[in-house]
C-alpha cells in the first residue's frame, strides 16, 4: 500500500500559484513560505506542492482535480468564486438536468473540474 505525500504542480510562479489554490481550498501554505521559493507547499486535506519549472505547460493534463463545494456551497456557486479568484471557465458540462460539470483552468492553465457535491445529489 501506499499513501499520497504530496499533488505536486509544475509552474512558473510557484508562490502565486499556490496562494490561489490556497484560497480555493483554504488550505495553509507552509509556515516557512517566502515569495521567491522554488518550490512551496499548500497543506490541507491533499497537500499540494508547487515547484518552478522552465519550462510552460504545453499540452491537456493527463492527471487533474475534480473538486465540490463544502459546507452547503453548490457546483455553480463555487464557480463562480474560483472565477473571481482569477481561474477561467475551459468547458462547461452543466446539463438542464442540474448534472454535470465545469472544467475550470487555475492561473497558469491547469485544468480542474467542479462537479456537484454529494448533498447536492442526493
Amino acid at each position: 500500500m501506499i499513501d499520497v505525500h504530496f499533488v505536486t504542480f509544475d509552474c512558473a510562479r510557484p508562490y502565486e500559484l499556490a496562494t490561489f489554490w490556497r484560497d480555493a481550498t483554504g488550505g495553509e501554505l507552509h509556515p516557512e513560505t517566502q515569495k521567491d521559493h522554488d518550490e512551496v507547499l499548500l497543506q490541507g486535506r491533499v497537500n499540494l506542492l508547487f515547484i518552478k519549472v522552465p519550462e510552460g505547460k504545453s499540452t491537456k493534463n493527463r492527471v487533474h482535480l475534480d473538486v465540490t463545494g463544502t459546507g452547503g456551497t453548490t457546483r455553480d456557486q463555487e464557480v463562480e468564486r474560483l472565477l473571481g479568484l482569477g481561474a477561467t471557465v475551459f468547458e462547461d458540462r452543466r446539463k438542464p438536468n442540474g448534472g454535470g460539470w465545469v472544467t475550470m483552468l487555475d492561473p497558469e492553465g491547469n485544468e480542474f473540474c467542479v462537479c456537484r457535491a454529494e448533498y447536492e445529489r442526493a
